[in-house]
């Protein structure tokens, strides 16, 4: 439930303006709810500070209007990820307001204005123009979660003059995602030359001996860049997770 929504809901029992019952019957499907398909965790908001994610790979339409339904009754902002265009239209049919980002695959759903809770800028920088479907996932939920997010795109160490003439927004933001594929190189570069955290994302972009992101993920884990910590490959969304609860301190 939305944590605002469950506030106004107290003060209304507070003030005599509902009776118990009534709020009673709100609160019925806290922490949780079945609804065969799924069980959801509507709970997560009031513990963790943001409403569940739905992964939509492997979901159906059918399944996913489903779960949005019922978080929608609980006021929550919805986000979907690795949603395939395909089951895009029956969503949008069925919840029109819905807005669909083709390059991250991703969807979302706002039932109430997002609120600022960061205490600054998350700054997303990739280091190519593959990288940034990952780049643009990162993006999208750090902004679902309530925070001011900009981005550096194409500045890999091919060109390092390139990144060189970001130095402003790199020395100002509050936290750093930088995404990265083929040797990985670009977050070891960010990470020498700020003093805020870094969140390295390895991307599955390259060439053969790349594996799939395995040789990028290998090259962060090993930086000397200190400061700097790793997602799994091509995981945006972790990234833009951890970056928010950084950002909220």
């Amino acid at each position: 439930m939305n944590v605002d929504h469950l506030r106004k809901l107290l003060v209304k029992v507070q003030s005599g303006k509902i009776n118990v019952e009534r709020a009673l019957q709100e609160l019925k499907t806290l922490p949780f709810e079945e609804i065969g398909c799924a069980t959801i965790d509507h709970h997560r908001p009031l513990r963790r500070g943001a409403p569940e994610t739905i992964f939509g790979e492997g979901k159906t339409a059918a399944q996913v209007i489903s779960i949005m339904r019922k978080m929608q009754a609980k006021k929550n902002n919805i986000l979907v990820t690795r949603l395939d265009r395909a089951k895009v239209a029956p969503i949008k049919r069925a919840l029109p307001r819905a807005q669909y980002y083709p390059q991250s695959r991703t969807l979302t759903l706002v039932n109430h204005p997002i609120k600022i809770v960061g205490k600054g800028t998350i700054l997303v920088v990739c280091a190519g123009t593959s990288d940034i479907p990952v780049a643009e996932e990162a993006m999208v939920t750090a902004g679902m979660m309530g925070n001011r997010v900009d981005h550096i795109y194409d500045v890999g160490v091919a060109g390092i003059h390139r990144l060189m003439s970001q130095k402003d927004k790199l020395m100002s933001a509050h936290v750093l995602i930088v995404v990265a594929g083929m040797e990985g190189a670009l977050p070891s570069v960010v990470g020498g030359l700020v003093d805020r955290p870094v969140i390295a994302v390895p991307t599955s972009v390259g060439y053969g001996s790349h594996f799939g992101g395995i040789t990028a993920l290998l090259a962060m884990l090993n930086s000397c860049a200190s400061g700097l910590s790793v997602v799994n490959i091509d995981n945006g969304y972790g990234a833009a997770h951890v970056a928010s609860l950084i950002n909220r301190i």
